[in-house]
């Protein structure tokens, strides 16, 4: 912490008020913006609510979803070979989202999957910087499974299915009880905002019919397919 001599304290601090104050007139507006959002408290209840909204069944597009897919894939090896085979990409985390460590899944998608995430990605960024939460991300959950993860998953989500789209490479979840905000302290109502800012996002693409999407209540997710 710095500290002055008793005698040169006041001049110290005014000096220091100063130049603090002369950093603020002459920073950027744009960043000046940026810096009341990250200390601020106000409460964003102004968003529309869209989650509710997201309420396609899997058994209606699970065909056309299997179509515009892959095949199936046992274990890693044929992930491999898909791979290989140029049918599946590995997607890495970006400026727009976060990729968590899976467990249950492959980070990898077909080239419509992975287009598809970027694009919810590049609109929700948009948006949260238009309502003043420049920087924020969302946080992939899971992507691609094998039959041999299916089994495993099975026995502790009631979503998994032997018909799950996660099996074609197509599918992905986001989660939207976690994100990465750019906040020094994030409020409820923070939370429930980047909620349903990222179901407003994924709506719009299920509208234009680039998309089918479920509000998964209980695994706390968003499951996207692309179309």
């Amino acid at each position: 912490m710095l500290r002055f001599r008793k005698e040169y304290r006041v001049k110290g601090r005014i000096a220091l008020f100063v130049i603090c104050l002369l950093f603020l007139i002459f920073l950027p507006k744009p960043n000046r913006a940026l810096i009341a959002s990250f200390f601020s408290s106000r409460c964003r209840n102004e968003q529309q609510v869209f989650s509710r909204k997201l309420t396609d069944w899997i058994v209606d597009y699970s065909s056309s979803a299997s179509a515009k897919g892959i095949e199936r894939c046992s274990n890693a090896r044929d992930i491999g070979i898909r791979v290989l085979k140029g049918q599946l990409t590995r997607v890495k985390g970006n400026r727009l989202y976060k990729i968590e460590t899976m467990t249950h899944s492959y980070p990898y998608l077909t080239r419509d999957g992975k287009r598809l995430l970027r694009e919810i990605g590049r609109r929700f960024r948009e948006k949260t910087k238009k309502d003043g939460l420049k920087g924020s991300k969302f946080i992939v959950t899971s992507m691609t499974r094998t039959t041999e993860k299916i089994k495993g998953l099975g026995k502790t989500n009631m979503n998994a299915s032997d018909n799950s789209p996660h099996l074609n490479g197509n599918a992905f979840d986001i989660s939207y009880a976690r994100f990465s905000i750019m906040k020094f302290r994030v409020n409820e109502c923070d939370k429930w905002y980047m909620k349903e800012a990222l179901a407003e996002v994924i709506w719009q693409l299920r509208q234009e019919k680039k998309c089918w999407a479920t509000y998964e209540r209980q695994q706390g997710c968003f499951h996207i397919v692309a179309r």
